[in-house]
């Protein structure tokens, strides 16, 4: 699970933080049944080998945006925030998770992040589209609110998503964005819509374990809601399926006959 930086405290004692929401953790440890892992000073080129000792990734959501120089745009909006030193480690990982056959799961940031790294673009501010809708939250309100259902879905026949949301054509999901994909990533598939056409959810051409991301945020109380649920509880059995079969590979090389020098 990444790190968010952010400077944290009073103004005179601002002080440089790494941050993991607990909603994201708790989510991945109630509703996967996973143990939450952190390696909050990891830099790109250590991603393949920090891959190797985990089981699973989580991309979680943030205050934060991924810098629109990753697609080739000026940023829009100063006044934003932004990660770049999140954006170095993140799009690494896409890539190599997937490279890997490592479960990945994208939620909003994230969800965005896989767009980026797979050469996509993002829309900086939907809410100024002319015919979409507003889908930032509504911050004046406490978070039970903020994160209440806020429009449908639907879902693309076949998917994965559709089958673990028990065959339905269409969910509620809650929106807390302002920005959103525009252009689709390399081997990505759209199998979510928003009702102004956004893209709410990609799944993998082809992926060779567990893939799915979501602009949405399914962490939120996971298991009071069934497709969010489902959505964690599936991500948790291709975890526990790779964590086999990486004890099995390690039995295998410790027990193999030495090789001759």
């Amino acid at each position: 699970m990444p790190a968010d930086h952010r400077l944290m405290g009073e103004t005179l004692h601002t002080q440089p933080y790494l941050v993991l929401g607990d909603k994201y953790a708790r989510a991945v440890k109630v509703g996967a049944q996973a143990q939450p892992v952190m390696f909050p000073l990891a830099s790109a080129d250590e991603v393949p080998a920090l891959l190797a000792q985990v089981d699973g990734v989580v991309l979680t959501g943030s205050p934060s945006n991924v810098h629109p120089r990753h697609f080739g745009e000026p940023v829009a909006d100063p006044s934003l925030p932004l990660d770049e030193a999140r954006d170095e480690v993140t799009l690494a990982v896409v890539r190599a998770a997937l490279a890997a056959g490592v479960p990945l799961l994208g939620i909003c940031r994230g969800f965005q992040e896989i767009n980026v790294a797979l050469g996509g673009s993002l829309h900086q501010a939907v809410h100024a589209l002319p015919g979409h809708l507003d889908h930032r939250e509504p911050k004046h309100l406490p978070l039970e609110q903020q994160y209440a259902p806020r429009h449908a879905v639907t879902l693309q026949p076949g998917s994965l998503l559709q089958a673990l949301a028990g065959g339905a054509m269409t969910v509620q999901v809650n929106s807390l964005h302002g920005q959103g994909i525009k252009r689709l990533g390399q081997g990505l598939r759209a199998v979510a819509h928003a009702p102004d056409g956004l893209i709410e959810a990609v799944e993998f051409e082809h992926a060779r374990a567990f893939a799915l991301a979501v602009q949405w945020h399914p962490e939120w109380r996971c298991w009071d809601d069934p497709l969010s649920s489902a959505i964690f509880a599936a991500f948790g059995r291709a975890v526990r399926q790779r964590r086999q079969q990486r004890l099995a590979d390690a039995r295998a090389y410790a027990a193999a006959p030495e090789t001759p020098a």
